[in-house]
């Protein structure tokens, strides 16, 4: 029994991590993302009833890309002639590779990044294009998606069912579309690709605060984004802001998976070409915005200019805070949210003390979208630690506790309540 739990624990595991490819080299098959997902669970299912008895084969991921092509191609026979539809689709549809297709100049041949623009298609709302989004290729569960828009998880599900109907409705093309059509979709795929790191950066729920693989896949498709749109300053942007975040994946864990805070990183284990490459994207997105007719920087290049900061500093204390926070406001002032302000607020905190940051975050407390957000409680305990008023901050740090799903996150905040106790 112990054995059979391991092997669909790896299952589950292998599938999380493959599950974006398996469905975007699907749904360049059958055309549909929704059975493309459908045929993926199929997958899903054979192997928890497969490999319990027979083992975990050597290619796991392989595994499940096959099955799930195997059971397309019987979809398709299923429907319409066998001969008719190698026709349409070509005999490579039995190869690992996929089907050789027409290709204009600033075309790419990268089925996530496919994925992702026919995800992102106008006939969808922009909630709905993101929802979408994250669930496939970010592999995001429905309960993950609601916690990072902050909305109910019924919500969520409706957007997903109605996106998926509408895309097959409405036979949208699995391709990265060329020109108008490319712009047009060109924030939800930014946003979604933002996203999808963050979740890799700071894991919503799980055992582990880091998905290394969402990290990975996000900084490509912005790496690839940045060579397909080079004239677009937020697309430099957006990639020099993941590429300075990963720089510091490797300090913010200890030896156990434990999450390390910023203040007590290594900085010496922040990695210096990630953090080079970060450096580049942003002077090429300030070099592209200059030529723009846009008012000033976007979101993006905002926040990669305080993420530059951070790099730039030798110590946690040495940090232009006041830039920081003066990044921040510009920021709320373009993209208002919550959340900007509570991050406004810890760089307040630095620059100007915690009491008035306090002020701050205490107008957030009534937010009625921060209701359930962990990170509301943890800040406002760690100002009111640094005001000595440390029975107020244990019960801040209990509540955040409480609120997390990441039981690494859940570990620190409760040790960090302890520490609080007189």
């Amino acid at each position: 029994m112990e054995q059979t739990a391991e092997i669909e624990q790896t299952v589950e595991t292998v599938f999380r991590l493959e599950s974006p490819r398996i469905i975007a080299a699907v749904t360049r098959t059958v055309r549909d993302i929704g059975i493309a997902e459908e045929l993926a669970q199929d997958a899903l299912v054979a192997a928890l009833e497969r490999w319990p008895r027979d083992g975990v084969p050597d290619n796991p991921g392989a595994w499940l890309m096959a099955t799930a092509k195997h059971r397309a191609i019987d979809l398709i026979r299923r429907r319409e002639t066998y001969a008719r539809k190698l026709a349409e689709i070509g005999r490579t549809l039995e190869t690992t590779a996929p089907p050789v297709e027409p290709s204009a100049p600033d075309d790419i041949d990268d089925d996530l990044l496919r994925l992702v623009f026919t995800a992102c298609h106008p006939v969808l709302s922009a909630e709905a294009r993101i929802a979408l989004t994250l669930r496939l290729l970010g592999g995001l569960t429905t309960p993950e998606i609601a916690r990072a828009f902050l909305v109910p998880e019924a919500t969520v599900a409706q957007r997903i069912v109605r996106a998926k109907r509408t895309l097959a409705t409405k036979n949208v093309a699995f391709e990265v579309p060329y020109g108008p059509q490319r712009e047009a979709r060109l924030g939800s795929v930014l946003e979604v690709i933002y996203l999808i790191f963050n979740e890799g950066y700071a894991a919503t729920a799980g055992d582990d605060l880091l998905r290394p693989a969402l990290c990975e896949d996000a900084l490509r498709l912005a790496r690839v984004l940045s060579g397909l749109m080079p004239k677009e300053p937020e697309v430099h942007a957006l990639a020099a802001l993941l590429e300075l975040q990963a720089s510091r994946s490797a300090a913010r864990t200890g030896p156990t998976g434990e999450p390390v805070l910023l203040k007590d990183q290594n900085r010496s284990r922040w990695n210096r070409m990630l953090i080079a490459r970060g450096f580049t994207a942003l002077a090429r997105a300030e070099a592209a915005g200059a030529t723009t007719t846009t008012s000033g920087p976007g979101p993006y290049a905002l926040q990669a200019a305080i993420a530059a900061c951070h790099a730039h500093a030798h110590s946690y204390e040495d940090t232009d805070w006041p830039r920081i926070a003066a990044l921040y406001a510009a920021l709320a002032a373009r993209s208002p949210s919550p959340v900007v302000e509570l991050n406004r607020a810890v760089a307040v905190s630095m620059a100007e003390g915690p009491a008035e940051a306090l002020q701050i975050v205490d107008t957030l407390k009534t937010d009625p979208s921060l209701r359930d957000y962990h990170l509301l409680p943890s800040v406002r305990g760690d100002l009111l630690l640094r005001l000595g008023r440390r029975t107020e901050a244990r019960a801040e740090f209990q509540r955040a506790a409480e609120l997390t799903q990441n039981e690494r996150e859940r570990n620190l905040l409760q040790a960090r309540a302890r520490a609080c106790a007189p």
